[in-house]
């Protein structure tokens, strides 16, 4: 997760999430369709906990059809609270790991079957790396997998550059591509006309997915609270939370 480096005008009620009227025309789509019986399913993460923001009930779902995974986490999300004495980078290098081990414990991931990949990316500086991101997540997938990545537009430069590096990846390897939409969720409706509609596809969750989901968010301690002597509100803020109460999580395929 990153902080919401999104204006104070895209905070309001006229977000995408909950104002565009294209959302309730996306069509559903079942997760045995966007994964084939036996595929292995990989999940890259720019930060620590962006699995759970973009796909965490979507993963509950893809658990239960036992699907063999693989984690890849770009960034130990280190870069989160800069300047903070309370939350340090060396601190955090250490304290984000252990809380994703928690959320994906809360999401009822197969622990002891999931394969777990850390970058050693540099936080907040991924654009720069686009190309070694791409080579290491090459290295990692096989022909046939289906991957689940950060939109390649998503508006926030980490992002943006694993969407890149993912789709490089897959195309090299013969590896199949899906884009997770996060932050654009949270662009002003004017902005809507920007969201790729056409290739959006809805997974519906269950009241007790979207539970889960929310607790495993919630695992995420050091996002939830920010630093108030140097002015740093919750990387995990509010309105994120709220968005992910939505039935149904979004993918661009």
């Amino acid at each position: 997760m990153k902080p919401a480096s999104l204006s104070e005008s895209r905070r309001g009620p006229a977000q995408i999430w909950n104002s565009a009227p294209q959302l309730a025309q996306i069509p559903a789509i079942h997760p045995h369709s966007l994964v084939p019986a036996g595929a292995r399913v990989v999940i890259i993460a720019p930060h620590p906990g962006d699995e759970v923001l973009a796909c965490g009930g979507l993963l509950q779902r893809l658990s239960t059809l036992e699907h063999p995974m693989l984690l890849i986490s770009i960034t130990d999300g280190s870069a989160s609270h800069p300047g903070s004495n309370v939350w340090p980078a060396r601190r955090l290098s250490v304290v984000r790991p252990q809380e994703s081990v928690e959320a994906l414990r809360r999401l009822g991931m197969p622990l002891h079957s999931l394969k777990w990949i850390r970058g050693g990316f540099r936080d907040d500086a991924l654009a720069a790396s686009e190309h070694p991101m791409s080579q290491l997540i090459a290295r990692y997938l096989q022909p046939g997998d289906v991957v689940f990545s950060t939109w390649r537009n998503d508006g926030n430069a980490d992002h943006d550059a694993v969407g890149r590096a993912s789709a490089k990846a897959c195309s090299l390897v013969g590896a199949r591509l899906y884009e997770l939409p996060i932050w654009a969720w949270h662009w002003t409706a004017r902005e809507g006309s920007m969201i790729p509609w056409q290739r959006a596809r809805k997974v519906r969750l269950d009241t007790w997915s979207v539970a889960r989901k929310l607790h495993a968010a919630h695992a995420y301690a050091s996002q939830l609270a920010g630093d108030p002597e140097i002015g740093l509100a919750p990387m995990l803020a509010q309105v994120l939370l709220e968005r992910m109460r939505e039935p149904y999580e979004i993918v661009f395929v």
